[in-house]
């Protein structure tokens, strides 16, 4: 299901951005897609499905904008590879059947 939202601007604020009305409506979209995945209330997925792109063309366009696609802080990436130095890992096959 699908809901339709509709809003109106001036056309002068058109005109002073000399931006047809479906660019600024999709720039529009993507910077409050983009605002909800920053502020975590949108999964990167769900952001890119509000946006209309893939998840893949989100991920491309967030670089695009220099915009970070995982906002970890330094703490938390030192405890995650911590965490990973320290969980048992169980013994990958290469393909000629030994382990790695």
């Amino acid at each position: 299901m699908l809901t339709e939202i509709r809003f109106q601007i001036d056309d002068s604020i058109l005109l002073s951005l000399k931006e047809k009305k479906e660019t600024f409506a999709k720039t529009m979209l993507f910077q409050y897609a983009l605002w909800l995945y920053r502020t975590q209330k949108l999964s990167l997925g769900k952001a890119a499905e509000l946006t209309g792109y893939t998840r893949l063309a989100f991920i491309q366009k967030l670089q695009a904008e220099n915009e970070p696609i995982f906002d970890y802080d330094g703490v938390l990436i030192d405890e995650l590879i911590e965490s990973a130095k320290t969980t048992p890992h169980m013994p990958q096959k290469n393909l000629y059947g030994g382990e790695f």
